[in-house]
């Protein structure tokens, strides 16, 4: 009895390592590997390191076989390649190769030429181009500038020594500002092979067969990406500090909420690039000078405060003014950014003879006395009864309230019969 319950325990245990274990073998061996493929089609900047650096973490490339970097971008912040090439020799680390392919007419220029000299293999597309690749320090001086350019070039020759690649070319886009399209790039093993589109490129390295995983920029990632920009942080500041400016004399309190917003946006995203202590302290300058322009009404100020803000502007940028050490490839200041501080210039010229002969029509009245307003016409711009309500006179908001309790209602025309102070009394004009 005692052998037979063994013997039947014993075949009872057979049969469920021959039904379960072989079962659980075979999901784990026909789970299939991705290839991931990253589109790289903007800024190097915190917003894409982000996009990159999460893709390529221990977790999400577990079941990665490849990963693809599809590239054309002219480059960008060099702190923030430097997070991309840490993930991208992180996930080489881990036995996953990271491939670059510069798509037809694309580049992979300024900071991404670093990006693509890390990965594994690079491959280029008709009418790309790589490079160049010479650190822009903007602000700094020549020593500064030299040395920052010694330690990209030396980066750049290490990555293109550890991938079989001639570190003299790679050092050539650092040192000369070179840029190699696909054809010469090949001819100097800079890359590794020429590809007429994705399609071939994965199937000349033996990817297709492999199920793809897509990468692109979340929400969260282009909003750090707008703000990464240091020349839209500070003309974010330099317009919400005018906003506020224009709220005190028109008082509508939509432009002064607006203007907080795009201040808070403005530090928000200096915070995130690290920008220049130097370049916040002449944009806080600047905006002092703006509000003085309430006290002082002739529009100096106001232009004094956005020429020092516009120096502030650029300022900001300057890495060694700032935590982003190692600067940008290529410069942040362009014909672009030139052009629209020189708008923005112009329309604060504009604004400043606005503002001034407001002012003077404000100062007019009080020269013939409090009694200077009594009959000139108006628009309410809310309800306006025995509630005191708002109007707006030649532009000039006053509190006001209905002289004999009717209500009046929003965007009607009105009298002013008499004033006490700051508030005035209105009736609704006859037609």
């Amino acid at each position: 009895m005692k052998i037979s319950r063994i013997l039947l325990s014993l075949i009872v245990l057979s049969v469920f390592i021959i039904l379960v274990v072989p079962a659980h073998s075979v999901a784990q061996q026909t789970s299939p590997k991705n290839l991931m493929i990253i589109n790289l089609y903007e800024e190097i900047d915190p917003g894409s390191a982000s996009m990159i650096t999460q893709a390529l973490s221990p977790s999400n490339t577990a079941n990665t076989a490849a990963v693809v970097i599809s590239m054309n971008t002219p480059g960008g912040i060099l702190d923030n390649m430097i997070q991309m090439v840490d993930a991208i020799n992180a996930t080489e680390a881990r036995g996953i190769p990271v491939y670059t392919y510069i798509i037809p007419d694309g580049m992979g220029a300024s900071a991404g030429s670093y990006v693509a000299m890390a990965s594994t293999g690079i491959y280029m597309g008709p009418g790309s181009f790589i490079g160049p690749s010479t650190p822009i320090v903007v602000g700094g001086t020549a020593l500064e500038q030299n040395h920052t350019e010694a330690a990209m070039f030396s980066l750049m020759q290490s990555m293109a020594y550890a991938h079989h690649r001639n570190a003299t070319a790679a050092g050539i886009m650092v040192s000369q500002n070179y840029a190699y399209n696909y054809t010469s790039a090949i001819a100097v093993n800079l890359v590794n092979g020429y590809a007429v589109n994705m399609t071939v490129f994965l199937q000349d390295a033996g990817l297709s067969s492999y199920p793809q995983t897509i990468i692109n920029p979340t929400v969260y990632d282009n909003f750090l990406s707008f703000l990464s920009n240091t020349y839209v942080d500070g003309i974010l500041i330099l317009v919400g500090v005018i906003a506020i400016l224009l709220d005190l004399y028109h008082g509508t309190v939509l432009l002064s909420v607006a203007g907080v917003v795009m201040i808070a946006l403005g530090l928000i995203g200096a915070e995130i690039v690290g920008a220049s202590l130097v370049g916040l302290i002449f944009l806080l300058l600047g905006a002092v000078l703006i509000i003085l322009e309430f006290k002082t009404g002739h529009g100096i100020a106001l232009m004094a405060g956005v020429l020092v803000g516009i120096l502030g502007v650029f300022m900001l940028a300057s890495p060694y003014l700032a935590e982003n050490q190692y600067g940008y490839s290529p410069s942040p200041v362009n014909d672009s950014s030139i052009i629209a501080a020189v708008i923005v210039i112009f329309l604060a010229l504009v604004l400043a003879i606005y503002l001034r002969k407001l002012i003077r029509s404000m100062k007019s009245r009080k020269f013939t006395g409090s009694e200077a307003l009594i009959g000139s016409t108006g628009i309410t711009k809310d309800t306006v009864g025995k509630e005191e309500g708002t109007i707006s006179v030649d532009g000039v908001m006053w509190r006001a309230e209905s002289v004999d309790g009717e209500e009046i209602p929003k965007g009607s025309e009105v009298v002013v019969v008499r004033r006490d102070g700051l508030k005035v009394y209105v009736e609704k004009t006859k037609k």
